[in-house]
């Protein structure tokens, strides 16, 4: 039976994300360039480092992640629950409320109101429309839910729902603060309770919003490429609730070494390394699906991007518990290190989920079955890759370096080597994570560019909101995708 499924508000979502991830990582890029030519803040007190680097994250994390799980949330919940949006009106309100959000982040942190709070740096108004908004989109995809067509409910929706839920009471509780006027307030906790619940925020935000979500995404999307059922649809049920169980409470493995009790810091280690487990079984259950196809394999770039992904996955969840035991915690904690940690996943975890989804997204949306050009689609894959790799390199040997550098000292205990010394042996990675950076922008503008050229190509495939499908397999989900 034909559903009227609402496909426009999806695509404006799927759109805005590509623009934000444009501006969010060319802010990245421009910062990584100040790190090493200082004379590019320009004597300005909005264009330096300190202003820009807030908008950065938010551009990436809020802009581009967040509009992409929305977008690609409200499809794969209308498709697998055979029903449409609970309510279109609503969806609209989602959508504007969230990039009026960015708008006001774009304009207020270069003007230094910030709260100061790690991926929480936006004043209490803008925290207020946050929370709004995002239960309203909450009540949208819970409604659709609730009304859907079938008994199943499809387990990229549960991660959805994982990461509405987990978001919204984690953001609110760490952002009760105290107005002193409309671009300035205080939070009620302080000091050490402040820490611990910042790092409640800071660590499920990076564990709901770029893991959970972008799991959820990956879950329908991989198949789909794949054009295979999930390997293991039981694992991922696992993998589910392996994350819910252990994630929330591992972000005391940012204060190791603090005044917080060692209790709660080895609460925090211990789950980190129990997170080993449920991490490596869903990028175990992704790869397989992936391998499931090997021909399709060999020549597809959308699948290689998720192949990479799901890889970097792995890697990444290696080394963050690794980070969090003491003796290692020790030598790596606040050097480049954790920075080159960081990127490796945003970049190669996140962004290239994100870019195998609009590779494989974008076209069939608007109706096409390829992409202009697939060498571009292939110069980008390598672009990504070189980049991620000359990033992470340089800024794990620069972090190695810096935590031997701080940490060695004479035999009368005085330090053998000044701040002055270890910012001048980073110095020169600064500069290859820049030309690293450079790759991996420069990867986008060949997608963006190929995905405008795909765009204005004559439509192969009419679509209709009420027809769309994104396989060449007729067979709804719940019978092919779901096994």
């Amino acid at each position: 039976m034909e559903m009227n499924y609402d496909m426009k508000i999806v695509k404006y979502f799927i759109i805005t994300s590509l623009i934000w991830a444009l501006v969010g990582m060319t802010v990245g890029l421009i910062l990584a360039a100040q790190l090493y030519w200082p004379v590019l803040n320009f004597d300005s007190e909005y264009f330096q480092f300190g202003r820009l680097r807030p908008l950065h994250t938010s551009g990436v994390i809020f802009g581009f992640v967040v509009n992409i799980l929305m977008g690609t949330s409200l499809y794969i919940v209308q498709r697998t629950s055979h029903t449409a949006l609970f309510n279109k009106s609503l969806a609209w309100m989602v959508y504007w409320g969230w990039q009026l959000v960015l708008v006001l982040a774009l304009i207020t942190l270069p003007l230094g109101f910030t709260t100061s709070k790690e991926y929480a740096e936006l004043e209490w108004p803008i925290d207020i429309l946050i929370a709004v908004v995002w239960v309203m989109y909450g009540v949208l995809f819970f409604g659709t839910i609730g009304k859907r067509k079938v008994k199943h409910i499809f387990v990229a929706n549960w991660f959805f729902g994982g990461f509405i839920i987990v978001i919204a009471m984690i953001f609110i509780a760490n952002n009760l603060e105290i107005p002193v006027n409309w671009t300035k307030s205080y939070s009620v906790y302080a000091g050490t309770q402040d820490a611990i619940v910042q790092w409640w925020w800071g660590h499920n935000a990076v564990g709901f919003l770029l893991t959970a979500g972008i799991i959820g995404m990956n879950y329908y999307f991989i198949p789909k490429a794949s054009e295979r059922p999930i390997y293991s649809y039981r694992l991922s049920v696992i993998h589910f609730w392996g994350l819910v169980g252990f994630y929330t409470w591992a972000g005391t493995h940012h204060l190791v070494y603090s005044s917080v009790p060692d209790w709660l810091q080895n609460l925090g280690i211990i789950m980190s390394l129990l997170l080993w487990l449920p991490s490596w079984g869903g990028a175990f259950n992704s790869l397989m699906t992936l391998l499931s196809n090997k021909e399709k394999l060999k020549h597809d770039y959308v699948m290689l991007f998720f192949l990479s992904a799901v890889i970097y996955y792995a890697l990444a969840t290696f080394e963050g518990p690794l980070l969090a035991i003491r003796w290692f915690n020790m030598i790596a904690h606040n050097t480049e290190w954790i920075v080159g940690h960081v990127h490796s996943a945003a970049l190669g975890w996140v962004a290239m989920s994100g870019f195998a989804v609009f590779y494989y997204f974008i076209p069939r949306l608007w109706g096409h079955t390829e992409m202009w050009s697939r060498r571009l689609v292939k110069w980008h894959f390598w672009f990504a890759h070189i980049g991620i790799a000359i990033y992470a390199v340089a800024l794990w040997i620069a972090g190695i370096g810096q935590g031997y550098m701080w940490l060695k000292q004479d035999p009368d205990g005085s330090l053998v080597y000044s701040f002055v010394d270890s910012m001048n042996f980073v110095a020169p990675w600064m500069l290859v994570r820049f030309i690293g950076g450079a790759f991996f922008v420069s990867g986008v503008v060949l997608m963006i560019y190929n995905l405008y050229r795909t765009l204005s190509l004559p439509i192969q495939v009419p679509l209709t909101d009420g027809s769309d499908e994104l396989s060449s397999n007729a067979a709804e989900e719940g019978e092919i995708y779901v096994k």
